[in-house]
């Protein structure tokens, strides 16, 4: 139990770090669209920043909480052989490859989106006419589905969480990791070179491999444990 305690810590402090890191990814792929946004709305407190991201992080927190009750149904079903080993296996390997996606070494490249790219950015701008408040909660909620190769590694990891509420603390931790970069999003954006930004991804591409190092490492202890314990 106690090793478990300290395998979820290590996760999660993998996953803010990952988020912190993947800082200059972010605003590579969304710096122009916030800072975008937020010209557009007109946003002259602090309330609304608050609001876009309080809610962006929010649906980062239930993509985990759904990914990790996904994950719980597929074992709990026998979908997956009644085997957790064989979940986080293949978690683990599917994690490993979104970071090598994100270092433009995966031979696999990804391709999948939580929704239409085209349809997130109509909303997108449609959301600046709700008002301050609404409107930037409409938007940070809308951000949180936008395609990404880390989230979608955060969301596979999430699968393999003991729990649903563990599954969404984790995309919580990735969230907050990744406040720093967007909250100064609009005033980065343009300052920090491409050199930089690429560095950065690097960095976080080689959190998300750990990630799914530690869950590949965790599926296969656990897989041969219940193999040993069904020899007897």
């Amino acid at each position: 139990m106690e090793h478990a305690h300290h395998v979820a810590e290590f996760s999660y402090w993998l996953a803010f770090m990952a988020g912190i890191l993947g800082s200059g990814h972010c605003i590579g792929m969304c710096g122009s669209l916030v800072s975008g946004f937020f010209l557009r709305l007109g946003a002259k407190a602090y309330a609304p920043y608050l609001a876009y991201h309080a809610a962006r992080v929010s649906v980062y927190g239930l993509i985990g909480l759904v990914a990790a009750s996904l994950g719980a149904v597929l074992v709990q079903t026998g979908i997956i052989g009644k085997a957790q080993g064989i979940l986080q296996i293949l978690a683990g390997l599917v994690v490993i490859l979104l970071g090598f996606d994100l270092l433009g070494l995966s031979p696999v490249r990804n391709t999948l989106r939580f929704a239409p790219l085209a349809w997130l950015r109509k909303q997108f701008a449609a959301a600046t006419q709700r008002g301050p408040v609404a409107g930037a909660s409409i938007g940070g909620a809308l951000n949180g589905l936008m395609p990404c190769s880390m989230t979608m590694a955060m969301a596979v990891q999430a699968t393999t969480a003991p729990s649903p509420v563990e599954g969404g603390l984790l995309l919580l931790a990735f969230g907050a990791g990744t406040l720093p970069s967007m909250l100064a999003a609009s005033f980065l954006f343009g300052r920090l070179g491409a050199k930089t930004r690429g560095w950065l991804l690097r960095g976080a591409a080689l959190f998300v491999i750990a990630l799914g190092l530690s869950t590949l490492w965790q599926g296969l202890a656990y897989y041969s444990v219940m193999r040993n314990l069904a020899n007897w």
